[in-house]
């Protein structure tokens, strides 16, 4: 979910996004965090005096979303310079938007998911489902290692492999339905030679990605739910166009490392709702229901709180 290690032209050349990379990769330029001042942000949402009430409720900054706080030293925006996107930006990006022949994300398991190793692909799959309501999300059968012709790599004892590899099998493999398709595994990725590890890759003008599982596991299953819930909705996120946000606290902040990521809200800011409400075109009070039935269900109860909050003020009733 995050970008780093290659210069922008080869990116440009490729087509891919970068995403998700750890700091123990090669060292990186620092960069000045610029903070932004509530003019900026709310400048970044673009002008909504003329929406309908809810979507003005929606859209407008309240003490329900946290800015973006000063980085640490190790912290994605302490390491990247990144100027943000703001939603006018967003909207002359030439991104691609779902239609009535492209309108389904699927996701399609890689490799074996071992119980209380990995996160539960049907709990992820209803996740997705309330997340870009009322996009159809599918599942596809679980495709076998041995299928998978990727350049493979022991490093640290860690069999990882190369994610360009599995971008160029996938896109041979999009259903013509698919507006994206992503992949997820329990293997780990890497996107060169040169790099440790990546979260995943994504090439978005062949609306398919990549991003691994093998880094997020933990004793307790209600963190590895929220980690993997947080990937796959960032990773399809950037699939909308959206880039990393520096606005507020928010599910499109970029991140260093997984302290950073756990830190990282399941929700989303003003401004990125914004960018994928005119993606998705989901109706406000709807999906803000359906997130907070989720939530109830997997007892993830601070996001059930915050969403019941959410809901009250996009009804004005709060």
């Amino acid at each position: 979910m995050r970008l780093r290690g290659m210069s922008f032209s080869k990116i440009s050349k490729l087509n891919w996004l970068l995403l998700g990379l750890l700091t123990t990769l090669v060292g990186t330029a620092g960069a000045v965090f610029v903070e932004r001042t509530k003019h900026d942000r709310v400048g970044a949402v673009g002008d909504i005096s003329r929406l309908a009430k809810p979507e003005q409720r929606a859209f407008s900054e309240t003490d329900d979303f946290e800015k973006k706080r000063k980085p640490g030293s190790a912290d994605w925006l302490a390491n990247h310079r990144e100027p943000g996107q703001t939603y006018d930006e967003y909207l002359n990006s030439g991104f691609n938007l779902p239609s009535k022949k492209r309108n389904v994300i699927y996701v399609l398991p890689i490799g074996e998911f071992k119980e209380g190793d990995a996160p539960s692909l049907k709990v992820l799959l209803d996740y997705t489902r309330a997340y870009y309501h009322p996009l159809t999300v599918k599942l596809l059968k679980v495709v076998g290692d041995e299928r998978i012709k990727a350049t493979t790599r022991m490093n640290g004892g860690v069999k990882q492999w190369l994610a360009g590899d599995i971008l160029s099998w996938m896109k041979r493999k999009l259903p013509k339905d698919a507006y994206a398709m992503i992949a997820v595994t329990m293997t780990d990725l890497y996107p060169n030679p040169k790099w440790n590890y990546v979260f995943g890759m994504a090439a978005l003008k062949n609306r398919v990605g990549v991003f691994s599982f093998a880094r997020y596991a933990d004793k307790d299953e209600k963190k590895i739910l929220r980690r993997a819930a947080k990937v796959l909705t960032h990773e399809t996120g950037h699939m909308f166009g959206i880039k990393h946000c520096v606005f507020y606290e928010c599910n499109m902040n970029g991140g260093n490392h997984l302290g950073e990521m756990d830190a990282t809200p399941l929700h989303l800011c003003p401004v990125c709702l914004r960018k994928m409400r005119y993606a998705v075109k989901f109706d406000l009070t709807e999906r803000y229901e359906k997130l907070h039935q989720f939530y109830t269900k997997h007892d993830l109860k601070s996001e059930a709180i915050w969403i019941k909050k959410r809901l009250l003020r996009v009804k004005g009733d709060r």
